[in-house]
């Protein structure tokens, strides 16, 4: 993230870290294409050519659609998590148009760079394309990290805690990966979290490893630049995120249909066993815990659309349930909940909203339709609200405005407590 406090003075710097993720994502796809081809080479040179060919051919398409409409779902709850990020700023440029671009990102740069470390940039790319600055667009992407963070580790446990034992019976030790990559995924979450709620101390600790870093001989240039960033952006995005938190209603459900995001991820294959025809293979819960545990080994490998750990975690605790047509569901699992998003994802890039009227406003405007207030909300806002929207408009033009220049008396206390600043 830059600093809200420089203006419009960083967005160059996300346009070369989009460069960066464009050329990520065309090597990503050159990976990806090889890896499709070496899945049919492999089906070949292993004899399951005609195995493949009559699994599908006995595919029932009823539960393979039910299938894409989760996956479908999946994409759809993300947006609307975005939404709820955007609706928090009544005067937010960012519209829903946008935010399906916003998703799109994710998916299309995540999907094609090692471990997904695409996905960030680009999105804080497009929601500064709607017209967000820099220091908004990292806290409400960098918020929603959080959250889906939550859920991955929320869900992980539960999981974990559910069907541990009975994998670790069929599987032994291998299921410690698993562990493992639960265990990462902690300590991004802690880290985070301690990032948003101890400012201060990680401040400190990275000014050391700065420190310690100019003492082994690195350029003074870098190193200053590293503490003006730790400096800025540390602080700003603790107070953003504080801003948010403090919407705990917002939040809270935010956090659930995150949550929900994740669980029709993992009944994807819940259906393509109904699909394949073993639907009695093994019950609702061994399954979605499998689909977990599949991801968290595909998340710990640096490949793009985590390739080896997904082939490996799938012929491991989902093999045994699709049986001889494993090679085939296999393959129609990456085609449903990676091939196809990634392409799909490519034409919806560009898109933008008119911008006629904020988030906040068309439902304020769609509450007041049945007499709960959205209308008067949307006539008036309060005085902080109108004030901290001058600055954000003023902040995304580049310019600066005062509170006197505002024609409103506000203490910096109420400014802090309204914009998190």
């Amino acid at each position: 993230m830059s600093s809200t406090k420089r203006g419009a003075g960083p967005k160059p710097q996300v346009d070369a870290q989009s460069g960066d993720d464009n050329k990520g994502a065309r090597r990503g796809a050159i990976f990806i294409g090889c890896v499709l081809v070496a899945y049919v080479v492999y089906l070949f040179v292993t004899g399951q050519a005609a195995q493949f060919m009559e699994a599908m051919s006995n595919i029932q398409v009823p539960w393979l659609l039910v299938a894409c409409f989760f996956m479908l779902l999946y994409l759809i709850f993300g947006i609307i998590a975005y939404a709820i990020a955007v609706w928090l700023d009544p005067d937010s440029p960012v519209g829903i148009r946008d935010l399906i671009s916003v998703e799109a990102s994710g998916i299309f740069f995540g999907n094609l760079t090692p471990m997904m470390v695409g996905s960030t940039p680009a999105q804080i790319y497009r929601l500064t394309k709607a017209g967000q600055n820099v220091g908004e667009a990292g806290a409400t992407q960098f918020t929603r990290f959080i959250v889906y963070q939550f859920g991955l580790v929320a869900w992980g446990a539960v999981l974990l805690a559910a069907r541990l034992s009975f994998f670790t019976e069929l599987y032994g030790n291998m299921v410690l990966l698993c562990a493992f990559s639960f265990g990462g995924h902690v300590c991004i979450l802690l880290g985070i979290f301690a990032i948003a709620l101890c400012p201060k101390g990680v401040t400190r600790v990275a000014h050391w490893l700065i420190s310690l870093l100019a003492r082994l001989g690195v350029a003074e240039d870098k190193v200053e630049n590293w503490r003006e960033f730790v400096d800025e952006e540390i602080y700003s995005f603790s107070q953003k995120f504080k801003h948010s938190a403090g919407h705990f209603s917002s939040m809270a459900l935010t956090v659930v249909i995150t949550m929900l995001q994740l669980l029709f991820f993992y009944m994807v294959p819940f259906f393509l066993l109904y699909a394949f025809g073993h639907g009695h293979a093994s019950d609702f819960i061994t399954v979605i815990a499998a689909a977990a545990f599949v991801q968290l080994l595909s998340s710990a490998v640096p490949l793009p659309g985590g390739t080896g750990g997904a082939e490996g975690g799938f012929a491991l605790f989902m093999g045994h349930m699709f049986g001889p047509t494993a090679t085939a569901a296999f393959l129609v699992w990456r085609l449903v909940t990676f091939i196809a998003p990634t392409i799909l994802a490519a034409p919806l890039l560009g898109l933008k909203s008119a911008r006629h009227a904020s988030i906040h406003a068309r439902w304020d405007r769609f509450m007041g339709k049945f007499g709960l207030g959205g209308k008067k909300k949307a006539r008036e806002v309060s005085e902080v609200d109108r004030v901290v929207a001058d600055f954000n408009r003023a902040q995304r033009a580049g310019t600066h405005i005062t509170r006197s220049s505002a024609g409103i008396s506000v203490s910096p206390h109420d400014l802090r407590r309204k914009d998190g600043k």
